[in-house]
């Protein structure tokens, strides 16, 4: 163990078999540490006490509708990609109490309810998600509302992220400008080398962590050959051997120009509205609110939980529902999140993680639905 904590900016590495005393750091300091385990055929968050409870040797391969693991007999310890699951479900859950309203004498009292945010270690998030990441700040943290809840949990994350060495045929982050490097929002960046972790230190709380492991420093030419692995990964994502592809360039305009474009209905056809797209997306967070009362009447919560653009509930509004087919509630989710957010938020609704794609029952794929519309 070093004398100095590793400064931020420097990158420094450490053994494979030393990612354990980070967890044990981790787990020292908050109350959760959480990473990916493969459950259920799947690669999801969950506790993580030890590293060997790491999918190693995992392959993940998907496509639209498919999802499947392989094993290799290899080290690897993060060479799958992306789960069904985000950071987005640790800082906007999917159900949550709000408010409790009570009645006394005849009067009834609102309170908010604030629940102390549980201090989270992550470990595993990929460029794709903390783009969705730095995109659910915008909508909860800026402007003149606030959402007090996501405040208090997203100041109580901690972020190891993790750099992507393979894609898979659904991933386009790269069309997307948002990876396969890690750039921003992470106390720890770890990059997978044949025999060590390259780990880039992200925050002054990322390089105190770093402090309990027997981290080395490393030279330019390691940090050189650390950084070539993603420059590799979306080189061959860009000359399309990897990765889908989705040209981008006045998009907005093309999607707003065509509304009435019969890809629209072709779609629909295929379309179950079933809305897994909205629920595994990083970045959509349309919400409902509804009053659940106890049976006296007396205690009643405001509860919201997410919602969906696919369902019925999610267009009605005082005249009755606006949008009452499938061929205008995928038009509604496509062009908001590929043209409109970039009206309402400055930048796309899209990180290119490719979730949409392979969670899909039917295997719909907006980048076909984009070419589709554009001509191609």
């Amino acid at each position: 163990m070093n004398s100095a904590k590793p400064l931020v900016g420097s990158f420094v590495r450490i053994q494979k078999r030393d990612l354990q005393s980070l967890v044990d750091e981790l787990k020292a300091v908050h109350d959760r540490v959480v990473g990916p385990r493969e459950i259920d055929s799947a690669i999801v968050y969950d506790d993580l006490d030890h590293v060997d409870q790491l999918p190693i040797g995992v392959i993940d391969h998907q496509e639209g509708g498919v999802y499947r693991l392989t094993h290799e007999s290899s080290d690897s310890h993060f060479d799958y990609v992306v789960g069904p699951q985000s950071l987005k479900s640790f800082l906007f859950p999917p159900h949550e109490t709000i408010s409790e309203s009570f009645r006394k004498d005849g009067q009834w009292e609102i309170q908010a309810v604030e629940t102390p945010a549980t201090r989270i270690a992550v470990l595993g998030p990929r460029a794709c998600d903390l783009r969705g990441l730095a995109i659910q700040d915008k909508v909860f943290l800026e402007g003149p509302y606030v959402d007090p809840g996501y405040k208090r949990r997203r100041d109580a994350l901690f972020i190891v992220a993790v750099n992507c060495r393979r894609s898979v045929a659904t991933c386009f982050c790269h069309a997307m400008d948002c990876g396969p490097a890690v750039t921003s929002h992470f106390d720890l960046a770890l990059t997978e080398m044949d025999e060590c972790f390259a780990v880039e230190i992200g925050t002054s709380a990322g390089g105190v962590a770093m402090d309990a492991t027997s981290w080395e420093p490393m030279s330019e030419t390691e940090v050189a050959q650390a950084k070539e692995v993603s420059v590799e990964l979306e080189e061959s994502m860009r000359n399309g051997t990897s990765a889908r592809q989705m040209e981008t360039g006045g998009i907005r305009e093309l999607l707003m120009d065509n509304l009435e474009h019969p890809r629209w209905q072709e779609v629909a056809d295929r379309c179950l509205s079933c809305g897994n797209c909205t629920m595994v997306c990083p970045t959509c967070f349309c919400s409902s609110a509804d009053e659940v009362a106890d049976l006296s009447g007396d205690h009643v919560r405001r509860e919201r939980s997410w919602a969906s653009c696919f369902t019925a509930e999610h267009s009605y509004m005082h005249s009755g529902n606006v949008r009452k087919t499938t061929r205008s509630r995928y038009r509604q989710w496509l062009t908001h999140k590929l043209a409109t957010w970039q009206d309402q938020f400055d930048s796309s609704g899209c990180t290119g993680c490719g979730r949409c794609i392979t969670w899909c029952p039917v295997g719909i794929d907006l980048t076909e639905e984009v070419a589709a519309i554009r001509g191609e």
